[in-house]
């Protein structure tokens, strides 16, 4: 019982760590359909492409939420 818990743990564990650091990044019409509604679509394009290869070369980034509006 005892080495089934340990196992499943450590399998648990294992994938965990394995997979959380795979990201997927924004297309370009994801950019284009988020920044349509900014004031300055240009700089918010501008921004959005710059933190997608950011994070496609592996460096950590910071997104900002968006609140969602009913």
């Amino acid at each position: 019982m005892k080495l089934v818990l340990n196992l499943y743990l450590y399998l648990t564990l294992f994938f965990l760590f394995t997979f959380v650091e795979k990201s997927f990044s924004l297309t370009n019409y994801e950019i284009t359909r988020t920044c349509k509604k900014e004031k300055r679509a240009s700089a918010c394009i501008k921004n959005l492409r710059e933190k997608r290869d950011n994070l496609e070369k592996g460096n950590l980034i910071k997104i900002p939420v968006i609140p969602y509006k009913k």
